[in-house]
């Protein structure tokens, strides 16, 4: 390891599974003291357990402002600023037009879009100046997928508060990235396959429809989203990195 993100502090929202925790093992590899969240408590104490030394886990849910709240209180006490943050947490389930319920409805923009507004809102007093904040938008934000019309309108919200935050947060110079995974070997997209469905077909399936031939890893990810929140990307702003295997090349 490169040592890119040492003594910087991060919270990464969803890092219990997936993506977040993947990228919860890069930083604290890179240098980084990080906080995960999650709302199960059993997988945050694996996950703290896989990351190891300098990883802290709050039990939170991010649609809830009053863990949020505590979230960051754990934060101010123990490391006093946020240098990163990576805004991930989501859900994903389908359900096709004339099968979606209020309660679907909500459910995806409570935590997709309102979560993720008020998790970064929330961390702009201990947000450091000349920070980086990265949310995980999703190429499902530009394609179309039967049955995740609602998901997908949510990821493309995330990409405009993207640009949108990029001015409103320029006086401090905190820089606004979106990462936007393609299919990706989680358990969250595990679950689209259904509680019966064939889980290996359904990969196989997605991997055939992306030119390198396979679903991506989280690790894959976790990469890209350390390279938006180093130095490295000190001038990339507002932009939204596309980490699919070219899926939306073609």
């Amino acid at each position: 390891m490169t040592g890119i993100l040492n003594g910087k502090t991060a919270v990464i929202t969803g890092g219990g599974t997936g993506i977040g925790l993947a990228t919860a093992k890069k930083f604290v590899a890179e240098g980084a003291f990080v906080f995960i969240t999650g709302r199960r408590q059993a997988e945050l104490e694996a996950a703290v357990e896989a990351i190891g030394p300098n990883s802290v886990a709050v039990q939170a849910d991010v649609s809830i402002n009053t863990d949020l709240d505590r979230l960051y209180e754990t934060v101010r006490e123990r490391r006093g600023k946020i240098d990163i943050l990576f805004a991930n947490a989501a859900v994903a389930e389908g359900a096709p037009l004339g099968a979606i319920t209020e309660e679907h409805f909500d459910r995806h923009f409570d935590i997709n879009v309102r979560g993720l507004v008020f998790t970064v809102q929330k961390a702009l007093p201990l947000l450091v100046d000349g920070g980086s904040i990265v949310l995980t938008s999703s190429v499902s934000a530009f394609t179309a997928d039967p049955a995740l019309s609602i998901y997908s309108a949510t990821k493309a919200a995330i990409r405009s508060l993207a640009r949108c935050w990029v001015l409103d947060l320029k006086d401090r110079h905190i820089r606004v990235n979106a990462v936007s995974p393609g299919s990706t070997e989680t358990p969250g997209l595990g679950g689209l396959a259904g509680p019966d469905g064939d889980t290996k077909g359904f990969y196989d399936f997605l991997g055939s429809r992306i030119p390198l031939g396979r679903l991506g890893r989280p690790e894959e990810i976790a990469n890209a989203v350390a390279f938006l929140a180093s130095d490295a990307a000190s001038f990339i702003n507002g932009a939204d990195l596309q980490v699919d295997g070219g899926a939306e090349q073609i």
